[in-house]
């Protein structure tokens, strides 16, 4: 008798519970208003009023009293919420009608609500090359670390989208203004992530690069290999313009030389210079998001710019209405109104911490009066998260008595510490060695080892290595060219 062991399976069913954070509609569209600075939020403004047929215009067009204009030395600071906890009593009620995000209507999870229309809470005629870039990082897989990269290197490029800057210094940078411990190898690997990014040609660090870029990643384009022959063995040629040399060298006739030429044509050597176009005018003329003031007592005003954007309210003839359709846009209407009011409140509550961790500054405008500050320094202050501080600081900018700056330079890295323990940052000591090097016998200027001591001899505490970066950072070249 043959015995068989018969092997049972058994099937089970257990339960538990998985935590999942997830961010309502409300919440996204707060997070969405808070990016944008103030010429976008008036155009998303507009664009609501069109599209909403029950959001009016309040007959006053007052802008709202609730914290639109404070003294500093009033506030303080409470305890703030961040994005991810519930909204408050009466904000956000209408979500709550509703069991699941499944049974919300498309315009509260953002669906689109016309086929020619923008997708909802997007602002793609205000987007700048910065903000589309970081929009695309979500299709990647990158660690934090990684995305502190790619966030750094996307900050780093100019106008046209290209990377101007060689990687070793911009990991030097990054050590010394961003608190970032990097490497040129490193950078070079979320560098080739982000020149995956469109348009295609970002993040490329020469015109060669750019075009190379571009011809790779289009499998399409009439005469590819030749191409990439041209761009990668004989660009000192096509710079030139030396066409009969290139013909020779590809085997080509001159019929296919000019399709070549054609194919070039159609490439930008500028892939960031099309969406900088859209924010040129900004660029050109800055419109500050906060004003700041400052009397003789020393108190501080801040003030939140509103530009063009116009008090909201329901339309007064949806009362009692009961038709769903009206429900819907009554909701998003309201929906939309206590996002901007959110907004207010988390852009001065940010604007207020910023102003206390940088009162010097703000009181005598002296440069070498910032502190170092991070974003974890602000969110502490406020009760934010570091995100909706990061979201605050981005493209914002603030006029002061002393000028207008962007919000991000407030944010600097702590260098070192001077003999009472107190921290420095790279800008106070960048103007302590200007100030050597301007004072300096030309005959016989200062060396790096002597520029080190005299800094040591003021109470910096710095090394002769992180001298040199500094000089070059300014632009100001070594001892022997600097005799005269």
């Amino acid at each position: 008798m043959i015995q068989r062991n018969l092997l049972t399976q058994e099937q089970a069913q257990t339960q538990g519970q998985v935590q999942v954070q997830q961010m309502l509609p409300q919440q996204v569209l707060l997070v969405r208003l808070t990016e944008m600075p103030v010429e976008a939020l008036q155009h998303r403004v507009e664009l609501e009023c069109i599209e909403n047929p029950w959001l009016e215009v309040s007959a006053s067009n007052d802008a709202s009293e609730g914290g639109e204009k404070q003294l500093l030395d009033e506030v303080n600071g409470g305890e703030g919420g961040d994005l991810f906890s519930p909204p408050s009593e009466g904000q956000g009620e209408a979500l709550y009608d509703y069991r699941s995000e499944e049974d919300m209507p498309d315009f509260l999870t953002g669906a689109s609500h016309s086929n020619d229309a923008a997708e909802y809470m997007s602002y793609d005629d205000t987007l700048s090359l910065t903000d589309r870039l970081r929009e695309q990082m979500a299709d990647f897989e990158l660690t934090d670390h990684e995305k502190e990269l790619m966030e750094y290197l996307i900050g780093s490029l100019d106008e046209d989208g290209l990377l101007k800057k060689s990687l070793a210094v911009l990991a030097d940078e990054a050590e010394i203004y961003q608190g970032l411990n990097t490497s040129a190898e490193e950078l070079e690997k979320v560098l080739k992530i982000l020149q995956q990014f469109d348009p295609p040609g970002i993040g490329a660090r020469s015109l060669q690069e750019c075009l190379l870029i571009q011809v790779k990643r289009n499998e399409n384009i009439p005469g590819r290999e030749l191409l990439i022959k041209i761009f990668d063995n004989l660009f000192d040629d096509f710079i030139h313009k030396r066409w009969q040399r290139i013909e020779q060298r590809l085997h080509i006739n001159h019929a296919q030389a000019e399709q070549l030429q054609h194919e070039i044509l159609k490439l930008n050597p500028r892939p960031g210079g099309s969406i900088g176009a859209k924010t040129s005018d900004r660029a050109q003329s800055i419109q500050p998001d906060f004003y700041v003031d400052t009397d003789e007592n020393g108190s501080v005003t801040v003030t939140l710019a509103r530009g063009n954007q116009p008090s909201l309210i329901i339309s007064p003839d949806a009362d009692g209405q009961q038709n769903a359709f009206v429900r819907q846009y009554v909701e998003r209407g309201q929906m939309f109104i206590n996002a901007l009011q959110q907004r207010s409140e988390t852009m001065m509550r940010t604007m207020q911490a910023i102003i206390k961790l940088q009162k010097p500054f703000f009181l005598e405008g002296d440069e070498t009066q910032i502190r170092p500050m991070r974003l974890e320094d602000v969110a502490t202050a406020t009760g934010y998260d570091i995100s909706t501080i990061s979201r605050v600081a981005n493209s914002k900018y603030v006029e002061t008595t002393f000028g207008t700056y962007p919000l991000k330079w407030f944010f600097t890295h702590r260098a070192t510490q001077n003999d009472e323990g107190d921290d420095v940052t790279a800008r106070q000591v960048m103007a302590a060695l200007r100030g050597h090097i301007e004072q300096e016998d030309k005959r016989q200027p200062l060396s790096d080892e002597r520029l080190t001591q005299l800094l040591q001899a003021d109470g910096f505490n710095i090394a002769r290595r992180t001298v040199a970066k500094y000089r070059e950072q300014m632009g100001l070249p070594v001892a022997r060219m600097r005799k005269k």
